[in-house]
């Protein structure tokens, strides 16, 4: 992840979008706020103090959209954090480099954040998977953490690409998505992206996605599976 540069964005195509109820539901539930009310909004909620679908407390969080920022923390340093934002607004906020809100080597840095409330049909983007227990023997290492079932695409039987649900509350579900070397190039990853979206989608939920805006190949699987850029910004605290 780079280091986060949150000033307000301009793009008319993120204004006309707006935002999903079902996202507004998502976001309201993991962060503990959602839509921002101002500039930068410093909230908290239970998921800063529990463990996530990993195991692992994700202690600050937030959502970057061209609407206003975000910030989720722990209730313990939420008086800090706001003096922060107070002090400057998202400026402050994306120069923050640890020690405050964080441990002292940590910065706030973003990522790029999507989601999709039309993915590409099957007319577009056929199957290319099935779905399987984590614990399958055919699933790769990578997987099995993400619980539940996974989306896997094989090849002669053996494994060559598969996506990851990262269940974050009852509203919304993040993708993750893995292709083998071997098999890159033939539009694997973007057919089980958009076949997982349309499977959560109609399970009720929203679908999300996220990446190292520096990885073009993972931004392209997202716009192919129909999962635009609009924008906005997922932000976290890393070394």
């Amino acid at each position: 992840m780079r280091p986060v540069a949150i000033a307000p964005r301009s793009s008319s195509e993120a204004d006309r979008a707006g935002s999903p109820s079902r996202l507004d539901e998502h976001l309201a539930t993991w962060l503990g706020e959602w839509p921002p009310t101002g500039d930068v909004v410093v909230t908290t909620s239970p998921g800063r103090v529990e463990p996530g679908w990993d195991g692992r407390v994700h202690s600050v969080l937030g959502i970057n959209s061209p609407m206003g920022a975000v910030l989720s923390v722990p209730p313990s340093i939420l008086a800090e954090a706001r003096k922060v934002a107070a002090s400057g607004g998202r400026e402050a906020i994306g120069d923050h480099r640890g020690g405050r809100l964080g441990p002292p080597n940590a910065r706030l840095r973003a990522g790029g954040f999507r989601w999709s409330g039309s993915p590409a049909t099957p007319e577009v983007l056929r199957d290319a998977g099935i779905w399987v227990p984590a614990d399958d023997p055919r699933v790769p290492a990578w997987l099995r953490p993400f619980g539940g079932e996974v989306l896997v695409a094989l090849v002669d039987g053996s494994y060559a690409a598969g996506v990851g649900i990262k269940r974050h509350d009852r509203f919304g579900r993040e993708l993750a998505v893995g292709t083998e070397e071997r098999f890159a190039g033939q539009g694997l990853g973007r057919r089980l992206v958009a076949q997982a979206a349309r499977r959560v989608i109609a399970e009720g939920m929203v679908p999300t996605y996220l990446h190292d805006p520096r990885n073009t190949a993972s931004a392209k699987v997202a716009e192919a599976a129909g999962f635009p850029d609009l924008g906005w910004q997922i932000l976290g605290l890393w070394p």
